[in-house]
């Protein structure tokens, strides 16, 4: 039975290229464990970069088929996405090999440090994010198991979404949708919105209750979100927008191009990014930092250098006078907010957005058509191509042009273009300077090259 860290060395992941799992793989090799693993996507000589980046570090790869797995393997992880029908989890059976989730481990993991965990349905990977970015220029070299890539850590030419320091602290998110949030018991725990996406509101607000409950210390929430609020237990630690309920607010919003200024304390925070969002997740990041006692002025130098993560609002660039935004927006409230924080930079805002997974499309189907059609101006349009499926024995029993006719119903200008392959030359037309164009979705290990093509070829 494996109950803390120091009862196993030789781990194997099977899909260790996803985000959640490379990065609790690569904190693993930072302390000193044997870490190997495969995943569906590594292909008989088929270049990937994530497998190089994860050899670099010194974590051997594998085919999906079994050769990785041995009997001095100690400890097999799976990811949620793994079905047991999968030939590796058969023989780790077999060899009678314990396995753990990811989450699992992460748990297991935060009970060895001093950890915070950030929890919420929007904002966790760039709130860690910036508050990492905090702790490192205070000197307190944290470690961080994130689930996207910081690009201070990807110009290193590392995946970027798992970091291991010296010092006492170590940033994790606390992952709602499987509904492991309840496995942690952090130092402090941060809750940073409540809204509906994998689960109805009031399965979400007992998963969260039950984080309250286990933190340890601070809990700190923000007063701005309704849900949130209702589970605060001081509201002199929490964290709002222009909220004088909470004991850390941002002021003096303002938005000018890429570039956002606010106050909080009355000391002066410059960020290049976009929206109130962002605005909302600083602030956060700024009250648990202070609380554990870094500086204002430290906060506010670092927050000012603060380079982003990748895919959210990641700017991709500027051509024939339109501006391409990547962003990783996949639920109703990201959607909206995304689309939010882009229209004061442009007349017009053409957002398109893949959806993932036919079972929270279906889930969300009203929520999406409600919330993008209460972002868009009369100006801005939304189009769609069909849903990423992933594989398994998913239903398919919903197309996004639903979402298209329920958003077009309700008088917003909508399009749904089934194959993404020909978005570009069937929106060419509407691409005239002065027009943002935002590209959103998850989950798709593909989106990233499709953007990045996209914007050459425009």
């Amino acid at each position: 039975m494996i109950k803390n860290i120091a009862d196993f060395q030789n781990v194997f992941f099977i899909g260790v290229a996803g985000s959640g799992m490379s990065a609790v793989a690569q904190y693993l090799k930072g302390i000193g464990k044997n870490v190997s693993g495969s995943d569906r996507y590594f292909l008989p000589d088929t270049p990937n970069k994530t497998k190089e980046q994860l050899e670099t570090e010194g974590i051997q790869c594998y085919l999906q088929d079994g050769s990785g797995i041995s009997a001095e393997t100690d400890l097999i992880v799976v990811s949620s996405a793994i079905e047991n029908t999968v030939f590796e989890v058969q023989k780790g059976r077999e060899l009678q090999i314990p396995f753990m989730k990811r989450s699992e481990l992460l748990s297991l993991i935060a009970k060895s440090k001093k950890t915070i965990a950030v929890a919420g349905t929007s904002g966790k990977s760039t709130t860690s994010a910036m508050l990492y970015q905090i702790l490192v220029d205070a000197k307190l070299d944290p470690s961080i198991i994130s689930g996207a890539g910081l690009t201070s850590l990807i110009k290193q030419g590392k995946i970027g979404n798992a970091a291991v320091g010296k010092g006492d602290w170590l940033i994790i998110e606390a992952d709602e949708s499987d509904g492991s949030v309840v496995q942690y018991e952090p130092e402090i725990g941060l809750l940073l919105n409540i809204d509906k996406d994998h689960q109805e509101i009031n399965e979400l607000l007992d998963l969260f209750s039950v984080f309250k409950s286990n933190t340890k210390g601070f809990f700190i929430v923000n007063q701005s979100n309704t849900l949130a609020k209702s589970l605060s237990e001081n509201s002199e630690n929490d964290f709002g927008f222009e909220n004088q309920n909470a004991g850390y607010s941002a002021e003096d919003f303002k938005q000018t191009g890429f570039s956002l200024s606010y106050k909080v304390h009355n000391q002066k925070f410059e960020m290049t990014s976009l929206g109130q969002h962002s605005v909302e997740n600083a602030t956060a990041a700024i009250a648990v930092a202070h609380q554990i006692g870094v500086d204002f002025n430290i906060c506010a130098e670092s927050l000012k250098n603060y380079e982003g993560i990748y895919r959210r609002h990641q700017i991709l660039g500027q051509k024939n006078g339109v501006w391409v935004i990547d962003d990783y927006a996949h639920n109703p409230a990201k959607c909206a907010a995304s689309i939010k924080a882009c229209q004061p930079l442009a007349e017009k805002v053409i957002a398109w957005f893949q959806p993932h997974g036919y079972k929270p499309t279906r889930f969300l189907k009203d929520d999406f058509i409600e919330e993008i059609s209460k972002a868009l101006r009369p100006q801005d349009e939304i189009w769609m191509s069909e849903i990423f499926y992933a594989g398994g024995t998913a239903v398919k029993d919903i197309s996004a042009s639903e979402l298209i006719d329920g958003i077009t119903a309700k008088g917003k200008t909508a399009y749904f273009v089934e194959d993404r392959k020909d978005l570009l030359e069937t929106l060419r037309p509407e691409l005239k300077p002065g027009t943002v164009l935002l590209l959103m979705g998850a989950r798709d290990p593909s989106l990233e090259t499709f953007c990045v093509n996209l914007y050459k070829n425009l």
